[in-house]
């Protein structure tokens, strides 16, 4: 069992560090009052090219979009981790707490990787106060999510936030 990932997004920098420590540079940086929207290539992934996602701190998520290598293609739209997101100045820094969200748009949302989570809660890597925040989050992404018939852009629009993609369907969006 790990310790909760860090990744730390440096937008002065066009830099993502990944939870593996590795610096990766960055195509683009957006920042918005809701967010922090990245996209970037994944060099040498055997099955993803590209990675687009946006950090919302105050839902405790990050939500990301895969562009999958040919044969790769998973069945799900959307991707949300569970985090805390804190910005330190242009820096903002993303601690991951193990729930994920998988999302097919207009038929589901999946909590996945429980058992990750009640291991690393049950070994004392997840503080109880940040565990009951982590479940709050997915919690409320879910109802959210299943409020607004599986539909990730209507839940966001609800509560005043706008994603948009560059890779989505070929274009931005």
């Amino acid at each position: 069992m790990h310790p909760p990932k860090i990744a730390t997004f440096d937008v002065p920098a066009d830099l993502n560090v990944d939870t593996k420590g590795v610096p990766r540079p960055v195509h683009e940086y957006r920042v918005r009052p809701f967010g922090l929207y990245m996209s970037r290539a994944m060099v040498d992934h055997p099955t993803v090219h590209w990675v687009e996602s946006w950090l919302l701190p105050d839902l405790g998520l990050c939500v990301t979009d895969w562009c999958w290598n040919p044969g790769h293609r998973r069945n799900q739209d959307f991707y949300l981790d569970v985090c805390e997101i804190v910005r330190d100045g242009e820096r903002w820094l993303l601690t991951d707490h193990y729930l994920d969200i998988v999302v097919q748009h207009r038929r589901s949302a999946l909590v996945i990787d429980v058992d990750e989570f009640v291991a690393a809660v049950g070994l004392g890597l997840l503080e109880p106060p940040a565990a009951e925040a982590a479940l709050a989050r997915a919690f409320r992404a879910v109802d959210g999510l299943a409020a607004h018939g599986h539909d990730l852009d209507a839940w966001l629009g609800e509560l005043g936030i706008a994603l948009t993609w560059k890779q989505r369907h070929g274009e931005e969006s």
